[in-house]
């Protein structure tokens, strides 16, 4: 939905399905029901979610053709993708490998390309915010260790920034990547982040590769990395870290990163890390998704890239420290069975956007709703996703 500087929607990565046809009979089922509880009266924004196989299938001009019809018919816009994981993400083990394959491989640039290419073609024709793209933040960590990695990294931003540019002069539509720090990925903190910009995609050697790419002028293409290539900021993401919202921002700001869209999501908080919140926390763990935690204590902070990493350290016994998990929790939610929420982190986060927009995109995340809790499971998945937006329209107003 359209809010004053920015557009509001869910991302429909919580609705199982990889196939076209599996993602779209979701789309079917749960979006006019959303739309009807949230906004039935005015046009309502969809954040698309779309595996490398279903991307393939929509690429069909008939599947296309069709898809914008019904996205017409409803009152639908797509606004942004999430073009985050490539593969499966429902119903198996996703771990690490939802970082696979990451921005040292081809096929992770042939995959972002066609995103873009699809949202070129369903953005609305009103001449409104740019689109985007959220990915991987590079790469999980300790896949991506060397100089050759990271240039190898920067290099395939830079030509998917290319192709970026040649669909705004093709088409007019202009298109951001979002780049999205997470925990223990290559940009894991917004220092990093500010860090990767600043060495590797707005250096003017990755201008003249761009210029060469794209046929620009050294100094256009400076501004078209600019204007391209940006920043997914996940709020829980951030809260884990224990980065502070207006830091995070001003940071960004001050080193010329576009935010090309704010994940509004809320994880898990322990502000004192007991045996028996060490049990609870273990008993959240699952087989599906990586829920990785950051310790803060007096010698400063410690990550652990699962949960029962951390559970299993033992190092906690002997310190007072607190504890953030990356498990995304809806955001209306101030704690969840014993645990604090970050929706505090939440809050001021959207304070600061009300009083100035940071980003034409706002979008709720909530992908976890599978291994939640059971009694917030019995809740209709409609009525969750509508709450959660609600509730971010009251906290904006």
């Amino acid at each position: 939905m359209r809010l004053d500087g920015s557009h509001l929607g869910y991302c429909t990565n919580i609705h199982a399905g990889e196939t076209w046809g599996e993602i779209r009979r979701n789309l079917e089922r749960y979006l006019p029901e959303v739309k009807r509880r949230v906004c039935a009266d005015a046009p309502f924004g969809v954040g698309l979610r779309l595996s490398a196989v279903a991307a393939e299938s929509l690429s069909s001009p008939d599947a296309l053709a069709n898809f914008a019809g019904f996205l017409r018919e409803q009152g639908l816009y797509v606004f942004t993708i999430n073009g985050f994981p490539y593969g499966p993400f429902h119903g198996t083990r996703v771990k690490e490998d939802v970082y696979r394959p990451d921005w040292r491989d081809e096929a992770r640039l042939e995959y972002t390309n066609r995103l873009a290419d699809l949202l070129a073609a369903l953005l609305p024709g009103d001449g409104g915010a740019p689109g985007s793209v959220s990915t991987v933040p590079g790469a999980f960590k300790p896949d991506a260790t060397s100089a050759a990695d990271i240039s190898r990294i920067a290099d395939l931003l830079i030509r998917h920034a290319a192709h970026l540019v040649r669909i705004e002069r093709d088409t007019g539509r202009h298109i951001v990547l979002a780049l999205e720090p997470e925990p223990c990925c290559l940009l894991e903190t917004i220092e990093e982040t500010v860090a990767f910009f600043r060495d590797h995609l707005h250096a003017r050697a990755a201008a003249a590769r761009l210029a060469d790419l794209a046929g620009l002028g050294v100094q256009e293409a400076g501004d078209a990395l600019h204007r391209h290539l940006g920043v997914c900021l996940d709020l829980c993401h951030a809260a884990v870290e224990f980065e502070d919202p207006a830091d995070c921002l001003a940071a960004l700001a001050a080193a010329d990163i576009r935010i090309g869209k704010m994940q509004v999501t809320a994880g898990l908080r322990i502000p004192c890390v007991t045996p028996g919140t060490v049990a609870a926390l273990r008993a959240l763990g699952d087989d599906v998704y990586l829920h990785q935690v950051v310790e803060r204590g007096a010698r400063g902070l410690r990550r652990y890239a699962d949960i029962d990493l951390a559970c299993n350290a033992d190092r906690w016994r002997a310190a007072d420290c607190e504890w953030r998990v990356h498990f995304h929790v809806p955001v209306f939610l101030e704690e969840l069975d014993g645990f604090a929420s970050t929706q505090d982190f939440v809050r001021a986060a959207l304070a600061l956007h009300g009083r100035n927009a940071q980003t034409p995109h706002l979008e709720v995340e909530t992908y976890t709703w599978s291994v939640l809790p059971e009694r917030l499971r019995n809740m209709p998945i409609e009525e969750a996703i509508a709450r959660e937006l609600l509730w971010v329209r009251e906290v904006l107003q």
